[in-house]
């Protein structure tokens, strides 16, 4: 019989409606009860396309031995940390405390009433193995830890909560925001950061943007090595266009690789790394590395968006799991079958002349580099060939069971058991979890405005604008923006980084076409309302909930580490700026003053830890506004200015072709394209 879970619209959390364990949803009912029965809170919060999820949940999960106990000694809560971030962040910060490595799923023990947690960890197993106790000989320790170790277990509570409130206070800074010294060394800081060494193949790979943004950015601030910023820059790209990382066949990006050369993905597909990628790419190309690879990282991933993540609505899905059935009689899909090829495999279904030339081009062999199968890895940039793109072609049809250019659309599995039983036409794909999340189909509308601005391609603008329109029409509730949409229904107040990525998403649309003036309004608008519910007025910066919707929190965070998106204050800081550039409202600007003020000590004390406040920093010495008309316009929108906001303006005199300004003075007015590229260099570099 189906647990409560079966009634949730999340796609991770009905993955555990068949669990034998009694679990509860996170909400007022269950934490009460838990205080009433005085039960200890087994919290455990994963994702749906987490490959180690998935196995938790086939293996102790679906235990009947370990059900019974858990539900006879403990209150189980499942948490979509999608669904919740602040939740999530908040105990793997705890479980980091106690000196475990975090990771996903995150299973946390918390006391009943005041939700403290005092032992957690991530993948357990249901036996004894890799060095892990079995799960059911933890869940028996840790009752009997909790019935007879009161005074261990209060000081243990006291150290964890006392440690967790001392985290969200930012020691008072007087770092001197005026001296550009302090970005430059958190750029030459942040490219260490970015340099992955091949000596170490056991060391994953993450294409960490936020990082390599700020290091492009870089490239045009006269400090330091500037050609080894764009070296390391460009080197970024083609770990990114060139490695296993990215999906050669079908496009778009998986979301890391386990190894240090780029090889070997861990195969899901996350929205929120493609976004920002396709904006990383775009911005290279812009700065002038035009390398082929860039271009066509673009272009493929943007297609597998429209055919796969597209909904009909115009939003876009939020990811697609690491793994696939490769038959319909499996019980338990594989790990990157849908991607990965082997030897013999492609032996079939290609020539020898043409195995021959895919294997100049890509790094296959008979043993392959994956489980005995072949993930497709370039040897090297540049154009491919014609006859490697048909080649690539055939192999697509093997997969999808249909030709590139006939597929416009590939119908989604919503979940295994559609998988299993769709007639798939080719292989069986992975689940994509349909959901939408403003926040991660922001980073998307941001990354395909970027292109769009860069390539004048019709399609990236119209998916950007559709989404983008369905956002302002569909997430807003009595005033309130709300973070994510199932088929429909908007479910789950917005919080700190949907605010910041949907604003900035905004201005990247006015960005590429800057007559389009009704984004910048929305951008306002959003701003109004973010200030409004999330920012701090006793420390600055912006807190990760609204004051009215973290009652069940134990802290309240203000997010600006970086992880695998950026943090939503370094973002919605930046914003400001540009905001103030755009509008010469300088009510933004000092507001962006207090939050970079409010967290002067990360900047100077932990830089590695805050790159997209470097580039709110970035922003705020350099940002600059240029006026001008439409023909210019589309001249220098393509080119990389990365702290320049565009208004178009209409009615400068007959003999000026533009003006920049920066603060509250402007240049002389530029007379010709030349002399407004001339200023525009100059003034972004202080």
């Amino acid at each position: 019989m189906p647990n409560r879970l079966a009634n949730t619209q999340s796609l991770y959390l009905r993955k555990h409606a068949d669990n034998p364990i009694d679990w509860w949803y996170w909400d007022k009912e269950a934490l009460e009860t838990a205080k009433a029965q005085n039960k200890p809170i087994f919290l455990s919060i994963g994702y749906s396309s987490c490959h180690w999820c998935t196995v938790m949940e086939g293996e102790a999960f679906s235990d009947l031995a370990i059900a019974t106990y858990l539900n006879d000694n403990f209150l189980p809560i499942k948490v979509d940390r999608e669904e919740r971030p602040d939740i999530d962040s908040i105990y793997m910060s705890s479980v980091q405390m106690m000196g475990i490595q975090g990771g996903w799923p995150l299973n946390v023990f918390l006391t009943p009433g005041d939700l403290v947690p005092f032992y957690g960890g991530t993948y357990f197993p249901i036996e004894p193995r890799y060095g892990r106790p079995g799960f059911l000989q933890v869940l028996q320790s840790i009752r009997r830890f909790y019935d007879t170790e009161k005074e261990k277990l209060k000081g243990f509570k006291t150290e964890i909560l006392r440690s967790l409130q001392q985290s969200v206070i930012v020691p008072i800074s007087n770092t001197e925001l005026n001296d550009p010294q302090l970005l430059y060394h958190g750029i030459e800081i942040n490219s260490q950061v970015i340099q992955v060494s091949s000596d170490d193949f056991g060391r994953p790979c993450f294409p960490m943007i936020p990082y390599s943004n700020l290091v492009l950015q870089g490239t045009c601030l006269p400090f330091g090595d500037q050609e080894q910023r764009i070296e390391l820059s460009s080197q970024r790209g083609q770990d990114l266009a060139l490695g296993g990382i990215f999906d050669h066949l079908g496009g778009g990006f998986h979301r890391y690789t386990v190894d240090s050369t780029w090889t070997v993905p861990h195969f899901e597909k996350m929205l929120y790394d493609n976004g920002q990628i396709v904006e990383y790419l775009a911005n290279l190309w812009s700065l002038g590395q035009e390398e082929p690879a860039f271009e066509r990282g673009i272009i493929r991933t943007v297609e597998w968006l429209k055919r796969e993540m597209t909904a009909p609505q115009g939003y876009f899905y939020a990811a697609q799991d690491a793994d696939n059935f490769t038959s319909s009689e499996e019980k338990e899909p594989e790990e990157g079958a849908f991607y990965v090829w082997e030897y013999q495999q492609l032996a079939q279904e290609l020539t020898p002349a043409e195995l021959t030339e895919l294997t100049e081009v890509f790094t296959l062999s008979i043993e392959g580099n994956f489980e005995g199968k072949n993930v497709l890895q370039r040897r090297q940039g540049g154009q491919l060939s014609d006859s490697i793109e048909n080649i690539l072609d055939k192999l697509f049809i093997k997969r999808y069971g249909s030709s590139r250019d006939s597929l416009e659309t590939f119908e989604p599995a919503i979940n295994n058991q559609g998988a299993k039983t769709n007639n798939w036409p080719g292989r069986i794909p992975p689940v994509t979890d349909t959901k939408m999340i403003v926040a991660w189909n922001s980073l998307m509308i941001s990354g395909l405005a970027r292109a769009y601005g860069v390539f004048q391609e019709p399609l990236y603008w119209e998916l950007a604008s559709n989404a983008a329109e369905f956002i302002v029409q569909q997430q807003w509730i009595n005033g309130r923006l709300y973070r994510l949409n199932y088929e429909g229904k908007v479910s789950v107040l917005a919080q700190s980084e949907d605010y910041a990525f949907l604003i900035k998403a905004l201005l990247d649309l006015q960005s590429a076409i800057p007559q389009e003036t009704q984004w910048l309004e929305k951008a306002m608008e959003v701003q109004q309302e973010f200030d409004e519910l999330f920012w701090s007025l006793e420390m600055g910066g912006y807190y990760s909930n609204a004051a009215d919707n973290s009652g069940d929190l134990l802290v309240r965070e203000r997010n600006y580490i970086d992880n695998a998106t950026p943090s939503a204050n370094g973002i919605a800081l930046g914003n400001l700026v540009r905001l103030a550039r755009l509008t010469d409202n300088l009510d933004y600007l000092h507001k962006a003053e207090q939050g970079l003020q409010a967290f002067g000590h990360i900047l100077s004390q932990s830089p590695r830890a805050c790159p997209s406040l470097f580039t709110a920093l970035d922003w705020y010495y350099f940002g600059s506004l240029v006026r001008t008309n439409q023909e210019t316009l589309a001249k220098v929108i393509p080119q990389y200015f990365p702290t320049t906001a565009y208004r178009l303006d209409q009615k400068l005199p007959h003999d000026v072709i533009g003006l920049v300004c920066q603060g509250l003075s402007c240049l002389e007015p530029a007379k010709t394209e030349e002399q407004l590229l001339r200023q525009m260099r100059e003034i972004s570099q202080g």
